[in-house]
């Protein structure tokens, strides 16, 4: 068992320690040496609170000595108890502020480093010193010390984000068809002389010519392919019809522009705008603005015996002529607050991205062209190649078999507003 004077001797030592954050530099107590100091403390209290319930026990009294020695024992337990007490919060309210090694910048930690240190003192010369870091545990994914980035896992959202998808018009604007065959036939009248007029009686009557030519159009396919592994197919059954999907809006907005602008050339079909017949205001009228031609517009199919029942812009343009102000700064068409309807001179503007900037076509559509169906959009799957069986790939085709009749292009007007150079 200790003595009073070594309980003393320790407690006294303890309390004499430098503190933390001293400016003079000293250490930070011993916390081992102190929990030491403590239990024998503890331990001596404990011997003297026995030997004196033995001694009550007995009837006897505790000597004036011994009761001296408990009340010293008692102080020096209460005093390191203390002690501890408080290097336990210092130790709290440095790990709260990230202290200890973690506090230090790499160069404080360099200068404190003990072989820097005596590599500095040495004399003179020639020699290196290296200082070893702990890793610092971080996000990446690498396989430096430190990277735990693989231990995250990513909240994985259902489905996929499709990106936006053109809103397809054009076909709506013709007369709709189908045909069994691979090819359109029509007889279109290209020629009339009309040489109708009053005749006297026994006059010989006057004769009137009429021209037909016999038109021959093919029907075109419009097809495109991916190719997909089987097990993904087997293991993803949405992806399946995602592709679908997907495979089918690419037919819809090739055929959009095919009907608007097909140059006939090759597979491709004859569209609506290669056949219109070009723009030219009648009876010497003069255009001044976007709004004007498309009245003028109109009026030429009127004169053409077909009146026009509506126009394709780009929305650009539509955005252009809504904007449109007087004099004094009033939209023209509708207002700011509520918006126009998409129509101008009584009839609808349908607009469409697939509609070349700065260009328009008015028409009398449902009498001036037909779309026919030869085949509907499909979408096939097929492991029959060698090179899908060896591979155990999937060919994913989509295809659709159209033909388009453009029957009166003097019914179809495409001009050009001028504003782009």
């Amino acid at each position: 068992m200790k003595t009073n004077a070594m309980i003393a001797a320790a407690a006294a030592g303890t309390l004499a320690s430098p503190e933390f954050g001293r400016k003079d530099g000293g250490a930070d107590p011993d916390i081992k040496q102190l929990s030491r100091d403590l239990k024998a403390a503890t331990d001596e209290v404990k011997e003297f609170a026995k030997e004196a319930k033995e001694r009550f026990e007995k009837g006897e009294q505790l000597s004036t000595e011994a009761k001296e020695k408990a009340d010293q024992a008692l102080v020096k337990f209460n005093e390191l108890s203390a002690t501890m007490t408080e290097v336990e919060q210092k130790l709290a309210r440095r790990g709260g502020e990230g202290g200890g090694e973690d506090r230090k910048s790499i160069g404080a930690m360099f200068l404190a480093d003990e072989n820097v240190k005596a590599f500095m003192e040495r004399a003179p010369s020639k020699g290196a010193v290296s200082l070893s870091m702990k890793a610092i545990i971080t996000s990446a994914t690498t396989d430096a010390d430190g990277s735990a980035g693989d231990l995250i896992v990513p909240d994985r959202l259902a489905g996929i984000v499709a990106p936006p998808e053109r809103r397809m018009t054009v076909r709506d604007l013709i007369t709709p068809g189908r045909t069994s065959s691979n090819s359109i036939q029509f007889v279109q009248e290209t020629g009339f002389t009309n040489a109708a007029a009053p005749t006297a009686e026994t006059a010989q009557k006057p004769q009137s010519d009429l021209k037909f030519d016999l038109k021959t159009l093919p029907v075109a396919t419009i097809a495109h392919w991916v190719q997909a592994s089987k097990q993904i197919l087997s293991d993803a059954p949405m992806l399946q019809s995602y592709i679908d999907g997907r495979l089918r809006y690419g037919l819809a907005y090739a055929e959009e522009l095919q009907l608007l602008k097909g140059d006939g050339t090759g597979a491709n079909l004859l569209g609506l705008i290669p056949q219109a017949t070009p723009y030219a205001a009648p009876g010497g009228l003069v255009a001044e603005t976007m709004i004007d031609q498309l009245r003028y517009a109109m009026l030429q199919a009127v004169l053409a015996e077909y009146p026009a029942t509506g126009h394709v812009l780009n929305p650009i343009d539509w955005a252009r002529i809504e904007t449109l102000k007087n004099d004094i700064g009033e939209y023209i068409i509708g207002n700011a607050a509520d918006g126009a309807a998409p129509r101008l001179w009584r009839l609808p503007v349908v607009e469409t991205p697939a509609m070349t900037v700065d260009k328009f076509l008015t028409g009398a559509f449902k009498l001036a062209a037909q779309v026919f169906d030869r085949e509907d959009a499909t979408v096939e799957l097929s492991t029959e190649d060698r090179d899908n069986f060896i591979k155990n790939l999937v060919t994913i085709r989509a295809e659709e078999r159209i033909a388009l009749a453009v029957f009166r292009p003097e019914a179809l007007i495409y001009g050009d507003f001028g504003n782009v150079a």
